[in-house]
């Protein structure tokens, strides 16, 4: 595998029926069954956006050679398959310490961060509510879990998937409910308070270097409990808050995932609550979908990829 310049994802659609040669990072790799013998299906990303490369010989000695979150040296050829670009991959290895920058593999929001925190903060302070003021500014006025909270990313895979990620999910979910508040007989400061806190156990569910993947505690525990504790423990550090205000917040919290299929821990039972719930999704699916286009990398295409999670594909117009 020879020197060569580095070919970003989202260019590669001008190489096609071409050999390349370049790095990118394995974000998920699964040795699947075919129709004549077994092959490697490797998920791969950079800073652009992600690609889908195939192994189809020697799959079972190749699917060693490298593990999900390392950055790899790859040869293949780039294909076009239903409409979508894809990778033949005729050598792989691992990369040595030194033969990349892993800046250019972590996929980053391209909103601005200072004003999303800006924008943020501001609803913090438009709540009038002393006890859920002090509640807010106990959370996010602390700046180790500020800096965690604004480099993380929302989702491991359809939406919000990159560093700045849970920020900005975040501050559209608010910016919906906000938007609510002028439509309907609402309690805004609950609301606001609970779309504001509704995904933050999420800073403890995820690790995002060098690919976003579950931590520990996501995987045993969750970030809707972790959420729910964290408030617990700071709104009993206030002196009076009280009972009937932190159960209702709780139940944004436990709720907002809607379904119980779906991860949630309860049902939506009150009005705020359903709002949160259609506001969460409503930004996720969104983006996912939006986000499902951008990844659509061949500029002729039509559809997008399957959208497995959705069971669809997506019409590009």
């Amino acid at each position: 595998m020879d020197s060569f310049e580095k070919i970003f994802v989202h260019d590669m659609y001008q190489y096609l029926n071409q050999k390349i040669v370049t790095y990118l990072l394995v974000s998920q790799k699964e040795l699947r069954e075919g129709k004549k013998d077994y092959f490697v299906r490797v998920q791969f990303q950079d800073k652009t956006g992600p690609i889908v490369g195939n192994i189809w010989n020697n799959a079972t000695s190749m699917v060693n050679l490298f593990e999900e979150a390392d950055v790899c040296k790859v040869e293949a050829t780039v294909i076009s398959y239903k409409d979508q670009i894809q990778l033949n991959i005729t050598k792989i290895r691992k990369a040595e310490d030194g033969e990349y920058d892993l800046v250019d593999y972590i996929a980053k929001t391209n909103k601005d961060t200072d004003l999303m925190a800006e924008q943020l903060f501001a609803f913090i302070d438009s709540i009038k509510d002393t006890f859920l003021s002090q509640l807010l500014k106990s959370i996010f006025d602390d700046k180790e879990l500020f800096t965690k909270f604004a480099m993380c990313p929302a989702a491991k895979s359809w939406h919000h998937n990159y560093v700045g990620g849970l920020l900005e999910h975040t501050l559209s979910v608010t910016k919906i409910c906000d938007f609510c508040t002028n439509q309907y007989e609402l309690n805004r400061d609950t609301l606001i308070t609970g779309a504001l806190l509704h995904d933050f156990g999420k800073i403890y569910e995820y690790q995002s270097m060098p690919s976003i993947d579950f931590t520990d505690e996501g995987r045993l525990i969750g970030h809707i409990p972790m959420a729910d504790y964290l408030i617990c423990e700071k709104a009993h550090k206030i002196n009076n808050f009280p009972a009937n205000t932190l159960m209702k917040i709780r139940h944004l919290i436990l709720s907002h995932h809607g379904e119980l299929e779906k991860g949630a821990v309860k049902i939506p039972q009150t009005i705020e609550a359903v709002v949160l719930h259609f506001a969460d999704n409503l930004d996720a699916q969104t983006t996912g979908v939006a986000q499902l286009i951008s990844a659509s990398n061949d500029p002729k295409a039509s559809w997008t990829e399957y959208d497995k999670l959705n069971n669809r594909y997506i019409y590009k117009g």
